[in-house]
């Protein structure tokens, strides 16, 4: 998810800016051990040595994992609800980080499992979206952020449901459909009760076979990016005062030749400086795993920069809280990647771990800032 505060993804947790960033903590749900793994970054010349800190346990297989950017508080869900057992979870590193007994935690009820978690911009509610039916919630949080009710529901009759995320001005909110359901819904959203309203134009197109993934806002300009989970590229849209998105470009990826199949497009996430966006291809089939860069022109179209090689099956991503590092979490081999950000785009690797496989979500978090 995006990831950095300003959070875009869902995925990061501050977005505080650093002259030199020195540390930060990794966050993953963990699916293959049912647990929330940390892990401290510190930086360390021109290399960031990783070091895991807690595992924690959950009773559920956790997939998606959202940030509070106002408290230590992190809400985990798995995919799927089954009946009789716990599928959510608040997690609470106010009184410790590193120290397991020291965590609290509070499982949740939820009406669905989901692909995506986000917060609103004012943190008075928990966003869901499920991709297995489609299925969109909207939950209460109480004063001290956990989750009280229930206040709104939508199923358009499509499956697929990827990704669901606030517009920074809290007015809007957007959910993307991969595969064969390929959609772009848009709603209105109301900031005081959770109600989403479809706007009068509630598909707003995106081209055929596109499969809009996630999505990533621009910091300070009207313009919203999508990876193309099918087409293996970034969609741009332009967001009206009205809250209509209008697609002004889809971008290939390029300097590769492409099978037609066995491969596709994971999370997609932006600088907090707006000038470079990154996007996952999935491709292990083929052996053409790559992270794809990609710069931000002053009109706030894309321009392909080149691709990075990467561990099997890129899947989940984040930048760093002061914006000089990407993390990427490699689904199919069971590492965890750290490259730094260069002043050009270019990405450097200088951290690997291994860690827990099926890995497709990741944040990152600065405590002092959070």
């Amino acid at each position: 998810m995006p990831k950095h505060l300003t959070l875009t993804f869902l995925t990061l947790v501050a977005s505080c800016a650093f002259a030199a960033e020195e540390a930060f903590t990794i966050l993953a749900p963990s699916r293959d051990s049912s647990t929330l793994i940390t892990v401290s970054a510190l930086v360390k010349g021109d290399k960031v040595e990783l070091k895991k800190e807690l595992q924690l346990p959950l009773k559920f297989p956790p997939t998606t994992i959202a940030a509070s950017a106002i408290r230590p508080l992190f809400y985990v869900t798995g995919n799927q609800v089954i009946e009789g057992q716990p599928a959510a979870a608040v997690i609470d590193f106010s009184k410790s980080t590193t120290v397991k007994s020291e965590v609290s935690m509070t499982n949740f009820d939820v009406a669905h499992g989901y692909a995506y978690l986000s917060l609103d911009r004012k943190e008075n509610f928990l966003l869901g979206a499920n991709y297995r039916e489609g299925f969109v919630d909207v939950y209460e949080l109480d004063e001290s952020g956990l989750p009280a009710a229930l206040v709104s529901t939508l199923n358009e009759g499509r499956k697929n449901a990827h990704c669901i995320l606030p517009s920074p001005d809290n007015q809007f909110v957007y959910i993307p459909y991969v595969k064969d359901t390929n959609a772009l819904f848009q709603y209105k959203f109301d900031p005081e009760t959770g109600a989403l309203s479809p706007l009068e134009k509630l598909d707003a197109g995106p081209p055929e076979g596109t499969g809009p993934r996630h999505m990533a806002y621009h910091p300070t300009k009207p313009y919203v990016y999508f990876s193309n989970e099918q087409h293996v590229g970034v969609s741009v849209y332009k967001k009206g005062s009205d809250g209509q998105l209008v697609n002004v470009q889809v971008c290939d990826t390029t300097g590769i030749e492409l099978p037609e199949d066995g491969r596709s497009a994971s999370d997609i996430v932006i600088t907090p400086d707006g000038k470079y966006l990154f996007t996952g291809l999935r491709a292990a089939r083929h052996g053409l795993d790559q992270v794809s860069r990609w710069a931000v022109q002053k009109d706030g179209l894309v321009k392909h920069l080149g691709l990075t090689k990467a561990d099997e099956v890129p899947w989940g991503m984040a930048i760093s809280p002061g914006g000089e590092y990407l993390v990427v979490t490699g689904f199919g081999s069971g590492t965890l990647m750290v490259f730094r950000i260069e002043a050009d785009g270019d990405l450097t690797r200088v951290a690997t771990m291994d860690w827990d496989p099926k890995i497709s979500d990741v944040i990152t978090w600065a405590p002092e800032s959070g």
